[in-house]
Order: C-alpha cells, then sequence, then structure tokens
C-alpha cells in the first residue's frame, strides 16, 4: 500500500507542474479502484431459514465486482439450510471472525432466518455498535424489522417486504424498491434483491462500477 500511495504523490506533483500524459488519468483511476476495492470489506449474515436469493444475489455481484464480502453463519457450524431447503456452508461462524475491518454489514431476509438473526443478542450488539460508529447497514425483504428493533428507523425513511412494513417502528414508510438514508438501506424481497445488491456496490464503489456490474449480468438498472 505504501509504494502505492508514493506512485499516487509523484504523479500528484507532475500535475501540479503541468507533465501530465494521457496515461496518468488510467493510472490514477486503476489505482482509484484498487484501493476502493481493498478497502471495502461486507459481512453477510446466514442463519437456518434464510432466503436464498436475497442473501446470495448480494455474495454473487459484489464479487463480481471485487469487493471482499464474506458470509457468516451465526450457528455454531458453517453448515446453513436456506428457507429452501438448500444446503450449504458459509465462509466463517460469528464466534469466530472479527468484524473490525467492516465497511458494511449486510442482513438477508426470509423466514424462520429473520427471526433467528433479531434473537441473536451477539449480531445485534455488533450491529448497534457498528451503527452508531457510522458504518452502513443494510436488511432486505423481513430482515429491516432487525434494525427497526435496534432503533436504527427512528425518522428514517425505509421499506421492507409488504407484510412486515407495519414491523418498521418510527420509520417513515415507502414502497421503493431500495431506499437509502444516511447509513441505513433498506430493500422490499427477492424482486428488489439485484437492485438492493447495485445499491450497495454502488454506495461502496460508485454508480459506474454498479452500471457496469448491471450491464455484465444484462440487468436495465430501475
Amino acid at each position: 500500500m505504501a509504494y502505492l500511495l508514493k506512485f499516487l504523490d509523484i504523479f500528484r506533483w507532475k500535475k501540479h507542474y503541468g507533465r501530465e500524459w494521457g496515461i496518468q488519468k488510467i493510472f490514477m483511476d486503476f489505482i482509484k479502484e484498487r484501493m476502493n476495492r481493498i478497502m471495502s470489506k461486507v459481512y453477510i449474515f446466514f442463519v437456518d431459514g434464510f432466503e436464498d436469493i436475497e442473501g446470495l444475489t448480494v455474495v454473487d455481484l459484489m464479487r463480481r465486482a471485487g469487493i471482499d464480502i464474506e458470509t457468516v453463519s451465526i450457528r455454531e457450524s458453517r453448515e446453513i439450510t436456506t428457507s429452501h431447503g438448500i444446503e450449504m456452508k458459509t465462509d466463517r461462524v460469528f464466534k469466530e471472525t472479527d468484524f473490525s475491518d467492516a465497511d458494511m454489514l449486510v442482513l438477508p431476509g426470509g423466514m424462520p432466518g429473520t427471526k433467528y438473526l433479531g434473537e441473536y443478542q451477539p449480531l445485534c450488539d455488533l450491529l448497534r455498535d457498528f451503527y452508531e460508529r457510522g458504518g452502513k447497514v443494510a436488511a432486505i425483504c423481513a430482515a429491516p424489522t432487525v434494525l427497526a428493533s435496534l432503533g436504527f428507523l427512528e425518522g428514517r425513511n425505509a421499506t421492507a417486504y409488504p407484510s412486515c412494513m407495519k414491523g418498521l417502528a418510527g420509520a417513515k414508510p415507502s414502497l421503493e424498491s431500495v431506499v437509502i438514508d444516511g447509513n441505513v438501506t433498506t430493500s422490499r424481497g427477492l424482486g428488489t434483491a439485484i437492485d438492493f445488491a447495485l445499491s450497495l456496490i454502488g454506495q461502496l464503489l460508485g454508480d459506474e462500477k454498479a452500471d457496469e456490474i448491471a450491464e455484465s449480468v444484462v440487468y436495465s438498472r430501475k
């Protein structure tokens, strides 16, 4: 990292004195993108009964964008069964993970997964501390109710799965596919999972990268 910063200093010096080549901007853009990727760390939390598409769409698209996203089981084991009976393994288990490098924490929806997420006190404590320090938190489908229960949505615009809207205590309900209010992002459900994931990519790497990923999967952003 140090030598990259040194290069940046050299190029800034050249720009200051008017000696700038076309390749400089290309190099600067490349380094900026790479540094953003290095600095972007996301954790998404899985438990039995989470909604497959809502969780894995975020993982898939973020990894296409080069973001370092890891799946975390809140159980003792990495083995998880989704709400549709698909068995999978997460990258990590909660109790063995250091979240100090996190830039964003994400909750997928689904039942009974959302219920289990909201009942897991270590996760709630992590979310509360991260949120209070200004960290970005995101949830989709039923999971915004977990954020509401922690007081994160008080006075904020937010959305959720239609039958869960009444659980957004203190929020200003929205019917938008994805709602960003400060450091909190919420979304409605499986049908908005791609928009949700692209929105999170845009927040971390910029809209240009989000548009690039959308085009690569033949998706038209709304």
